[in-house]
Order: C-alpha cells, then structure tokens, then sequence
C-alpha cells in the first residue's frame, strides 16, 4: 500500500474494531459524569502513546525479522482476529473501573492506557507497523481511536440504538480478513 492506502487501513481496521468496545464506553461513561473536554483530552494522549508503542515494535520487528516470516505472522494474526470478531458480543459496560475523580484527565488517560495496552487493536496496528510505513500507520489508528472516542463522548448510549455493535465488529472481522489475505498473499510472493 503507499501513505494514503496505510493510513486510510489502518484506520478503517482500528476504526471498526473499537467502535462499540470498551473505550468507546469507557468515554461514554466518563463524559456521562465529568465534563468531556477532560475525557477527550485523556483518550488522545493514551492512543498516541499505546500506537507509538505499538508502531515502534512493529517498524523494529520488521527490520530485524525477515520479511516473509513478519507477512506470514502478521497474516495468521489478522485472520484470528477476524475471525474473533464474529464471535464478539455487546461489550459491558459495567466492568469499567472505578473514577477517582480528582483527575478526569489523567483518570480518562491511565484508564484507557491500561484497558487498550495489549488489545487486538494495539496488536493489529503493531502488525500493520511491521508491513507498512509506520507514519501513516500511526496516524490512521491515532485517527480513528480519537474519533471512536469523540463518538462515545457526544453520541453516547443514543447511538446504539441505531448501530448494532455486534454487527460493526462483524464488519471489522470481514475488514480483519481482508488484511490476512493481503499480507498472505504477500508473504506468498516472496516465498517465491
């Protein structure tokens, strides 16, 4: 893919996936209580910080591992995904810890740093950092995490009505193998 095709993946990919997940509804509950300009401000920090992370382990996975090995990983790891995300119930939102409220900035940030470190989406974008320029990479996914986030926070529970979270995560599923294909096919061609 080139800047543009990196960038809009990854954002679709992170976009989809996270739409109706636990950090939407971590947003959701905290701009319920606190004001969302705190809320907000906290979720972009965590993001920016979990995709550098994420980027930079994929960028130095990519040059220290040869590529085909990095393609076919990362095409294994995005088929799971997929097909995990078809089997993804609404998400509950009472599992969400507590607020200590003295902080809603760093309370909003330290809640989602932690929920989101490790999750399919950090993983996806680390993959996608493995095979893609990394900038773009980056973006997209910080893109998308805001923007899930900014959803949570002024749409909130009324959306929901009207979107089928169990259906959006089919659609990232989908999304997901496509990705798997792609980077198979591509670990393929240089088998070759």
């Amino acid at each position: 893919m080139d800047q543009l095709g990196s960038l809009v993946g990854a954002f679709l990919l992170v976009f989809l996936a996270e739409f109706g997940d636990k950090s939407q509804l971590v947003c959701m509950t905290l701009s319920a209580r606190y004001r969302p300009l705190p809320v907000i401000l906290g979720a972009v920090v965590a993001f920016a910080i979990l995709n550098v992370l994420a980027v930079a382990v994929g960028s130095v996975a990519s040059a220290w591992l040869p590529r085909s090995a990095v393609l076919c990983v990362v095409a294994l790891l995005f088929l799971w995904f997929g097909l995990q995300s078809f089997n993804a119930e609404e998400d509950d939102e009472d599992g969400s810890p507590a607020v200590s409220g003295k902080s809603v900035f760093l309370s909003a940030l330290i809640m989602l740093f932690f929920a989101e470190l490790g999750d399919k989406t950090q993983l996806a974008v680390m993959g996608l950092a493995s095979t893609e320029p990394a900038v773009p990479v980056w973006l997209g996914a910080t893109i998308a995490l805001v923007a899930t986030s900014l959803i949570g926070v002024i749409a909130g529970r009324a959306l929901m009505r009207y979107v089928s979270v169990v259906w959006l995560h089919r659609a990232s599923g989908v999304l997901f193998i496509v990705f798997a294909l792609y980077a198979g096919s591509e670990a393929f061609l240089l088998l070759l």
